[in-house]
């Protein structure tokens, strides 16, 4: 029986719960085997508000997975998200331990332990310690010191905190299913694993994850990171607006939403030898939307130009005036510390004319990232709503988080989706009652 090391990141959004399992290859990369996409119940911006309920998602989302892949898993790298999430610089200093002064990889965590030491609220967690870089002695900027000579080693790191809650709350969602949680990555950290180059991180540069309730940012200024933050705006807040606006429900107004995504008139260009009276009339009428097309119920038929010039791209311009708010209050928008500009990602970040929009708010460089470096079944998960599954598989790879599995019959292969966790969660509540 052959062993397998696989990876299994859960990325449990206000929306959607997606769930990758891959293994990893000989070379070290990472293979997908089974992904599920499932829309997310009991959370909103970003936090548990009916663990029942986000209990259902995830076991939904694994039973599937594990179908498609072939096996069960046991162990898990989870996405973390949420206004809670807040971020501090902290710097640490420790003596080189060593008679000759060699630093040595001791030092190095003995360091980013000292940097790690801060004082926080009790209600509070650290998920992430990243050192930015060292100093050793006189000399600044080391990125790593290992191996150099000198007497006094300095740090700089990047922490990033959640509410213990929260945490909790999401771990005792997902071990009640049997899986550990190996990792809790920030999303925005996990998509940056994918989305952005070694170059951008250098020049600098501002990834914006756009979720459907909250939207995540962090930026990299030198190769280090330097801000983290979450907004609490996403793209369910388009739709709100699209269902306001024409009088529509939710859902109606999510297809509507998707549908201008896939069929705006910004590339329209006229035909050659087309006259302006016929470009003007054929633009006109490519402009209107047939409800039943769409499949939604409406009365009469919709502007493109409206809906999306008058009621997205306003709440658009809203969501990029706040990060630019946010990077401005971190100072990162002085002195051109930025200059590769905004990376969005997100399923926010398919929206109709998204791009532009960031470009006239933030006049900086604004270019849309999705996954690309990934084999298996990609096809389908080579969009930027699947930046952050696929970054917490890249992130579980360079920190060593991988489990080990015998690739075996999986039982769970004959049971209907769903159906074995309705049956496991069943068994636990006969186990509840029985037992005192």
């Amino acid at each position: 029986m052959s062993k397998e090391q696989v990876i299994t990141a859960i990325d449990l959004g206000s929306e959607k719960c997606t769930t990758l399992i891959a293994r990893v290859n000989e070379a070290s990369t990472l293979q997908v085997l089974g992904f599920a996409v499932i829309p997310s119940r009991g959370m909103k911006r970003s936090m548990i508000i009916d663990l029942e309920q986000v209990l259902n998602t995830v076991s939904q989302g694994l039973d599937a997975a594990e179908r498609m892949a072939g096996f069960s898993v046991k162990n898990a790298v989870v996405s973390i998200s949420g206004v809670h999430i807040k971020y501090k610089n902290s710097r640490g200093v420790v003596a080189v331990a060593s008679a000759d002064q060699e630093i040595v990889r001791s030092d190095i965590d003995r360091v980013i332990e000292a940097a790690r030491a801060v004082s926080m609220p009790s209600d509070r967690e650290i998920i992430h310690v990243i050192p930015k870089d060292f100093k050793v002695d006189s000399q600044e900027g080391v990125k790593d010191p290992a191996g150099m000579t000198g007497v006094r080693l300095e740090a700089e790191a990047h922490i990033i905190t959640a509410l213990n809650t929260s945490l909790r709350n999401i771990e005792k969602c997902i071990s009640d299913l049997g899986i550990k949680v190996d990792a809790f990555v920030f999303s925005a950290l996990a998509a940056a694993s994918v989305a952005l180059s070694e170059t951008e991180k250098e020049l600098g540069v501002v990834l914006v994850d756009i979720g459907a309730g909250t939207t995540s940012i962090i930026a990299y200024v030198e190769g280090a990171l330097e801000f983290s933050a979450v907004l609490p705006i996403g793209a369910k807040h388009i739709t709100q607006d699209i269902a306001l606006g024409c009088r529509i429900p939710m859902d109606d107004a999510e297809k509507l939403k998707l549908y201008l995504t896939d069929n705006n008139l910004e590339d329209l260009r006229p035909i050659p030898g087309e006259s302006k009276v016929d470009f003007t009339k054929r633009k006109k009428k490519l402009d209107l939307i047939d409800p039943e097309k769409v499949g939604i119920a409406h009365n009469d038929f919709l502007s493109k130009k409206t809906l999306v010039g008058g009621i997205m791209e306003p709440r658009l311009r809203e969501i990029f005036k706040l990060v630019m708010q946010e990077l401005d209050k971190a100072d990162l928008l002085s002195g051109n510390k930025v200059p590769a500009g905004l990376v969005l990602t997100g399923g926010g970040a398919m929206t109709a004319s998204v791009v532009e929009v960031a470009k006239k708010v933030s006049s900086l460089p604004v270019r849309l990232a999705a996954p690309e470096e990934i084999e298996g079944l990609t096809e389908d998960i080579k969009k930027p709503n699947f930046a952050v599954s696929v970054g917490l598989l890249e992130y579980a790879l360079t920190q060593g988080k991988t489990a080990v599995v015998a690739e075996e019959f999986n039982w769970h292969s004959l049971i209907p989706g769903g159906l074995g966790g309705k049956l496991l969660g069943g068994l636990k509540k006969l186990a509840k009652s029985i037992l005192p």
